[in-house]
């Protein structure tokens, strides 16, 4: 096994309007991560809203986590920044705090080439130590990496892992079986888009990258586990009862659903970053129900 397998757990980061994290909050959402025992947690990433986040926020962000953490789960920080030395800082500050691993996306304004995506990763994973998981995620980057790149960057040290968009076709397998042909061995493989990541563990991915994991651990666990275990049945009937959530998620975005569900769960009141608003108070029925469904008392 290593740091970039099973399930991983994305939580918001909750912060104030002008953008001050709530450590006390977001350590309410790490005890149940702990408690829950996911296989890692993914701190600042899409969902933890990294990149409406200054350094030194995020840096606060890292120090409550790891102090609350103890150890007891991995942590693997996101570090994506537009600039490449802005990103080297950022992994020093997640290296130096006591992180055990990194997720970078290639963030831009303006449209990069593959070289120089593969340029900026290898100047941060030489700045660090720390294992990096390339994040491919071109629906929020609008960059895709090519299998040629990714090929490249497997080869570069540190840089351990790929976090993967679902593909568009719907077959998981078959672009396992492909990035799995050219991919050195040992070299970790997962996806994200929770609505599919449970046949993606099925097929043999590495890792689970779930947003519903940073919210609802316990029950985002158990499929996990019947998926990795192999047990189909129990798998299709559980998947079936987040039926309503993955509606949800993909109606509004998983990110504002989930905040919609950390206030009903009394968990935290933040709101997100603006320009992002909430889902309307009028879908709240919905969520309750999509809540209600998989046992969760609201």
């Amino acid at each position: 096994m290593t740091l970039f397998n099973g399930m991983s757990a994305f939580p918001i980061t909750p912060a104030s309007a002008d953008g001050r994290v709530d450590t006390d909050g977001l350590c309410r959402l790490l005890d149940r991560l702990v408690a829950a025992d996911v296989s890692s947690i993914g701190l600042l990433g899409s969902t933890g809203t990294y990149a409406y986040l200054t350094r030194a926020e995020r840096k606060r962000a890292i120090d409550a986590a790891v102090d609350r953490v103890q150890g007891h789960v991995p942590l693997i920080v996101g570090i994506g920044s537009l600039r490449t030395d802005d990103a080297v800082n950022l992994a020093c500050d997640a290296e130096n705090a006591g992180a055990d691993g990194l997720l970078m996306a290639p963030v831009s304004y303006t449209p990069l080439t593959q070289d120089e995506v593969y340029q900026h990763f290898c100047t941060v994973a030489d700045a660090t130590a720390l294992p990096l998981c390339i994040y491919n995620n071109p629906g929020t980057t609008h960059f895709t990496f090519s299998t040629g790149l990714l090929e490249r960057l497997a080869a570069v040290a540190n840089i351990s892992a790929v976090k993967m968009p679902l593909p568009s076709d719907g077959d998981v397998s078959a672009d396992l079986q492909r990035l799995r042909t050219v991919m050195p061995d040992g070299f970790a493989i997962g996806y994200s888009a929770d609505w599919g990541c449970a046949d993606a563990l099925l097929a043999g991915a590495d890792t689970w990258y779930s947003v519903v994991g940073g919210i609802l651990p316990e029950q985002a666990m158990k499929l996990a586990s019947a998926a990795i275990a192999g047990e189909t049945d129990i798998m299709r009937k559980l998947d079936q009862e987040f039926a309503g959530l993955w509606a949800l998620f993909q109606e509004f975005g998983s990110l504002r659903v989930v905040y919609a569900i950390a206030r009903l769960l009394a968990l935290t009141d933040a709101l997100p970053p603006r320009p992002i608003l909430p889902i309307p108070r009028s879908e709240d029925a919905r969520v309750v129900q999509a809540l209600k469904t998989l046992g969760v008392a609201v």
